[in-house]
């Protein structure tokens, strides 16, 4: 066993000794020792609820014959943090979640580990951690909030973000922007609908590192505690088979993720999380083929913010299995690929779907075509990013002015200002990875466009990115970045933008010698004065392009 180098032999005395201070006992110790990281805390509504999951995932060990220890992580709230210099370092705490955990189980060398998630970045942070480690890991993660009701219908965080500009532009009074606040939120769980954590939590799952259920089971169901507790179990035999996350997250696990990522729509940010992830287990995930598998596979499922429906909707649909059966039948996912309970061959003799209006066949798909979209143009020659399942159809081709917005407090006053008009693109710069530095989520500006009735006529282009929660002609991730001298930075108000998403572009109507000319004469913003861990992160981050992942090889 891997944590014999910590209690076996007479060289281990002193390390038993410690191990009996936390009150194991000698059939405890001589036991496989199982890490759980749990991202337990009170700040975020999605982790509140952890350590019940934890509890049941530790039964779940104990009755397999294991004995586990539990060590925490850190999490950031994206809605708590948005919209103010906390937003700056929720990219960069992904990084900071795998390190942390990369140090616990290497100083500490469990047999196995258990990772509990829900949100944002911290569930990408532990895949690439249980990567990075390559030691037996199973995941659990807190499972997705249930959906509010307010104003006569049913509601979810993208609502209570769109109300302040609802309620600006007159579209909304303040009893009904009351209602809301108070009811959008029900409960524990990561926030209702295809936002960055539930895409994460259904990616994982579709990787295969999570049990069924894993991405859709909603928080205050009691299977969810029944899965923590297969989970625990689960554990005990991976160590058994030693099987292992590289074992499970191929290649063809990849371009099976990338193919549900079209169906369901899920959120921009797993085109950073899963180049990121690819990373980590030594894999290649080249963004330029992103749009071949988009182009060829239907967006099936069409959730909160793009469609009516959130993820219990989609749980009681058969979940990710019965996404994966109709994939399957379509002949887009290769079934042969391992998950920590099998292989996905094996979920989908046992899938059925049960609400075709939630999981449509391919006859009434959304549209021929997948969720996201790469534009590729003089504008981004590296790539830019949008959930083209969440755009309206009148804006999937556009052409309009530019009003450009250094960053985006700068621009949501702009818009509340009244100086963004019908047909306008926004430009949101100095946003990106360097340039934030963090690449912070826009979805201020994203929901308050939104909220003015502004979403069917204006796009908001940037170098930053978007929370899940953001709809609309939403494109993020120009690379390379304005920070870094890309064409970003020498757009002037009222240049023209071409968009055209079906055929991925997105081009400046500015002549090549105009550019050249302004390169010549317009610096770029100098870097914002940072200190501490953010300082370190913009000094090794790269382009969004390659997932914002830290460049260490100036250390080989």
């Amino acid at each position: 066993m891997r944590s014999d180098l910590m209690k076996k032999g007479v060289d281990r005395i002193p390390h038993r000794s410690l191990f009996k201070a936390l009150g194991l006992t000698d059939e405890e110790i001589n036991r496989p020792i199982i890490g759980i990281v749990n991202a337990f805390n009170e700040i975020i509504p999605g982790h509140k609820h952890l350590r019940e999951i934890c509890e049941a995932v530790k039964a779940g060990i104990r009755m397999a014959g294991g004995t586990p220890i539990e060590f925490p992580a850190i999490g950031v709230c994206d809605g708590i943090a948005m919209n103010h210099e906390g937003m700056f370092y929720s990219l960069p705490s992904r990084e900071h979640i795998a390190d942390s955990a990369e140090i616990m189980a290497t100083a500490h060398p469990f047999d196995g580990l258990v990772f509990i998630p829900n949100c944002d970045k911290i569930v990408p942070g532990m895949i690439m951690a249980a990567l990075r480690l390559n030691i037996p890991a199973v995941f659990c993660s807190g499972g997705p909030m249930l959906p509010g009701h307010a104003n006569g219908k049913k509601v979810a965080l993208t609502d209570a973000f769109e109300a302040p500009g609802a309620v600006r532009a007159g579209k909304m009074n303040e009893e009904e922007a009351e209602n809301i606040e108070e009811y959008t939120c029900p409960g524990c769980g990561s926030c209702a609908g295809m936002f960055t954590a539930n895409s994460m939590n259904c990616m994982t799952e579709i990787l295969g590192l999570g049990l069924p259920g894993n991405g859709t089971i909603p928080a205050v169901d009691a299977r969810r505690v029944r899965l923590a507790k297969y989970a625990g179990m689960r554990i005990m035999s991976l160590i058994e088979e030693d099987r292992r996350p590289r074992d499970i997250v191929t290649q063809a696990a990849i371009q099976n993720a990338l193919a549900a990522d079209m169906a369901l729509g899920c959120s921009t940010n797993t085109m950073l999380h899963l180049p990121a992830i690819a990373h980590e287990a030594g894999l290649e995930f080249d963004l330029r083929k992103v749009n071949d598998i988009s182009d060829n596979v239907p967006h099936l499922v069409k959730l909160n913010p793009a469609g009516s429906h959130c993820l219990v909707d989609l749980d009681a649909a058969g979940g990710l299995s019965a996404v994966m059966k109709r994939l399957d039948a379509l002949g887009k996912i290769d079934p042969s690929v391992k998950t920590v309970d099998g292989t996905w061959a094996d979920r989908i003799a046992k899938a059925e779907v049960y609400d075709e209006e939630v999981i449509r066949p391919v006859e009434r798909a959304y549209s021929a075509t997948g969720g996201l979209a790469v534009l590729y143009g003089n504008l981004a020659p590296d790539g830019a990013v949008v959930k083209k399942g969440a755009v309206l159809p009148e804006m999937l081709v556009h052409e309009g002015p530019a009003k450009c917005f250094n960053s985006e407090e700068e621009c949501c006053e702009g818009l509340y200002a009244g100086k963004v008009q019908a047909g306008d693109i926004v430009i949101v710069r100095y946003e990106g990875p360097k340039g934030g530095p963090g690449m912070r989520e826009m979805l201020t500006p994203t929901a308050a466009i939104a909220g003015m009735g502004l979403d069917s006529t204006c796009a908001l282009v940037t170098d930053g990115r978007f929370s899940g929660v953001s709809r609309g002609a939403s494109i993020g991730h120009v690379s390379p970045e304005a920070a870094a001298g890309g064409l970003m930075a020498y757009i002037k108000d009222g240049d023209i933008i071409s968009i055209d998403i079906p055929s991925h572009k997105i081009e400046l109507k500015v002549s090549e010698e105009e550019i050249a000319r302004r390169k010549a004469e317009i610096i770029p913003n100098p870097p914002k004065k940072v200190t501490g861990y953010l300082k370190r992160y913009r000094a090794m981050v790269t382009s969004a392009n390659r997932g914002a992942i830290l460049d260490d090889s100036s250390f080989e």
